[in-house]
This record gives structure tokens, C-alpha cells and sequence, in this order.
């Protein structure tokens, strides 16, 4: 039986764990408003640089070969804000998976100890029911470690295509200034 004074604790408990993950979740929303505000930043002044620079140009082939000079740096600058974006996320999705792993073992673990503590104080008879309980526990437990293995997958497979999609941004923004070139 669950006494007040438990009761209280756990509730305590997982008001700080709440706590906690609202704290980690604010931090990668600190960190991708910060990317942000450096990004605008950034673009801005770069913006103004780009429109000096066309306006000071003399001809239409000193304007193409600007052009295709700004292209490749804003392709690599475009790939590396999705990257760093994309690494705050899965830094703040780990950091919040963590959390989420140790305290669904915590909770296992003492649901664990209930149902052993109930086995031992189960009348005569009982083992039908107390077997139920331990399987679907189980089954509860298989069915997580499946989402969590799955939900791993997926971020590997978003990790991979998250590089295949810069590499080839990459490779997309350098055609023009290649093809630039051998004009030249």
C-alpha cells in the first residue's frame, strides 16, 4: 500500500523531472535563437556588402561574375546554419532522451519492486494474476526497447541524410561557379 508520504515524494520527484526537462528543452531554444539572431546578423551586413558591391559594378559581365562569386559562399553558409540547427536539436533531443531513460528505468525498477512486494503478500491463489501483471510487463518493456531502438534508427538514418543533403548543396552551389570559370 502507498502511503501519503510516498505518494508526496513521487510527485515531488517528477515535478523536478518536468522541472528539468523544461530547462533543457529552453536551452536548445536559447541556443537555436542565438544561432539565429548571429545568422541575421550576419545576412544583414553581408546584404549590404553584396548591394555596394552591385551597385559599384560597370557591366553585365562583371555583374555575372559577382553573382556567380556569391553563389558557392552562400550555398556553404545556407548548408551550415541547416547543420548547426540541426546539431542543437539532436544535441537537446539527447540531452532530453537521457532524462526520459533514467527515469523510465526508475520507474520500472520501483514498479518492479511493487509487484515483487505483492507476490510476497498475495494470498493463496493469486499466481494467475501476479503472472499477468510480470507479462505484461514484459510486453511493456519489449514495446519501449522496440520504440527506443526505432526511434535510434530514425535519427541515424536523419543524421545520414542530413550529410547526403550538404554534400549535395554543396555540390549544386559550385556548378555555377565552375561552369563560370572555364568560361573565363
Amino acid at each position: 500500500m502507498v502511503t501519503a508520504e510516498q505518494f508526496m515524494s513521487a510527485h515531488k520527484a517528477n515535478l523536478e523531472i518536468l522541472i528539468g526537462l523544461q530547462g533543457k528543452a529552453f536551452e536548445g531554444i536559447e541556443k537555436l535563437v542565438a544561432l539565429n539572431v548571429a545568422t541575421a546578423k550576419s545576412a544583414g551586413a553581408e546584404a549590404a556588402d553584396a548591394v555596394r558591391a552591385v551597385l559599384s559594378v560597370k557591366d553585365a559581365q562583371e555583374l555575372f561574375a559577382l553573382q556567380t562569386s556569391m553563389m558557392q559562399p552562400n550555398a556553404e553558409k545556407a548548408t551550415a546554419y541547416a547543420r548547426q540547427a540541426y546539431d542543437i536539436a539532436l544535441a537537446t533531443n539527447a540531452d532530453l532522451v537521457k532524462v526520459v531513460e533514467a527515469t523510465a528505468a526508475d520507474a520500472k525498477a520501483q514498479f518492479m519492486a511493487a509487484v515483487d512486494t505483492a507476490v510476497k503478500n498475495a494470498p493463496a491463489g493469486s499466481e494467475n494474476v501476479i503472472s499477468l501483471v510480470k507479462s505484461a510487463m514484459a510486453g511493456a518493456t519489449n514495446a519501449y526497447d522496440g520504440f527506443q531502438k526505432a526511434a535510434k534508427q530514425a535519427a541515424g538514418v536523419a543524421e545520414a541524410n542530413m550529410q547526403a543533403m550538404s554534400t549535395q548543396a554543396l555540390r549544386v552551389a559550385q556548378l555555377p561557379t565552375a561552369k563560370a570559370k572555364r568560361a573565363a
